[in-house]
């Protein structure tokens, strides 16, 4: 998914079975967690094209406090292109739960995945207003910089990559044994992350989730605290899917911006994706969302012009 000065790789339609690498540990991804959709993405053609355009899966509830506690179970090493899960999931909101209208998914639509293919931009965030928001996809599709090193030396036990886009983060962690699962809307993303040395799932975070509860850290890095245009909502979501001692770790805006807007993805040369919702939150909005949703600072930080925050329960 994006933030400001973030880049993610993407990836074509023709992606192939995962490379080999070091082996990371098995993760929490049960056999009905398999479906199609990306195996299609992954073999290409007029099958991946259908399985990408599929609507999500409508929303179900919370789980209750208290719920499903312990270990993750260790995560394997990359799983192939069919071990993906589609789906979406509900959306929560404080105080409430809300079932979206199905629309088309806007990360997989053609500006995103033809990026991925391409492996460069431009590609933009484009308001209503027609402001745009450069979306770095270059570095998306980098291997991991300061910044993000920065973020992957406090993750600690099963890390959930929400918005793992093309895998940088998660195949960096699969890569030192970290036990490490991506999820991403987008089946290019993905199949990406896969080929990485990644382990993914083509699911909403507000859909069902393998171990929710149990996980240790959570990552909403390049922006991805704006996924769903609204992050308290987004972080109530992050404590569902935590065990008790977890930590989620944001990469905010670098300016201080607190806004929630519809927008779409703009490939620079006239092509628009559909509308759908977004939020772009700086360093002190986030602190203000992190209090609605019951969170606490732990530290935050600056490496390379990008800003970081470490959240607890």
């Amino acid at each position: 998914m994006v933030r400001t000065g973030g880049r993610r790789r993407v990836l074509g339609s023709g992606a192939g079975r995962p490379r080999s690498g070091p082996a990371a540990r098995r993760t929490d991804v049960d056999a009905p967690d398999r479906c199609s959709a990306v195996r299609a993405a992954a073999r290409g053609g007029a099958a991946g094209r259908a399985a990408a355009g599929a609507p999500g899966r409508g929303h179900g509830g919370r789980r209750p406090r208290g719920g499903r506690r312990g270990t993750v179970r260790p995560v394997c090493g990359p799983a192939r292109p069919a071990d993906r899960v589609a789906g979406g999931g509900p959306v929560t909101r404080p105080g409430k739960t809300t079932r979206p209208p199905l629309a088309p998914a806007p990360w997989r639509d053609d500006p995103y995945a033809r990026a991925l293919s391409d492996g460069q931009g431009p590609l933009f965030l484009r308001r209503a207003d027609g402001w745009l928001l450069p979306l770095e996809v270059e570095r998306w599709l980098a291997d991991a910089d300061a910044g993000d090193e920065s973020v992957l030396a406090r993750c600690r036990g099963a890390v959930l990559d929400v918005g793992c886009g093309p895998g940088r983060l998660v195949a960096a962690l699969a890569g030192r044994g970290h036990p490490a699962l991506g999820v991403d809307v987008s089946p290019a993303a993905v199949a990406r992350t896969v080929r990485r040395g990644g382990t993914a799932l083509c699911r909403s975070v507000f859909g069902p989730l393998p171990g929710e509860g149990r996980w240790t850290t959570v990552l909403f890095i390049d922006g991805n605290i704006g996924i769903g245009g609204d992050p308290t909502a987004l972080l109530l979501r992050a404590a569902e899917l935590l065990g008790s001692d977890g930590r989620v770790i944001v990469e905010a805006a670098p300016v201080e911006v607190d806004e929630r807007c519809r927008v779409r993805l703009d490939d620079g040369r006239g092509t628009l994706g559909v509308p759908f919702p977004w939020a772009r939150v700086g360093p002190q909005a986030l602190h203000r969302h992190a209090g609605r949703a019951g969170w606490t600072t732990v530290d935050s930080w600056r490496v390379s012009g990008r800003s970081f925050t470490e959240l607890a329960p």
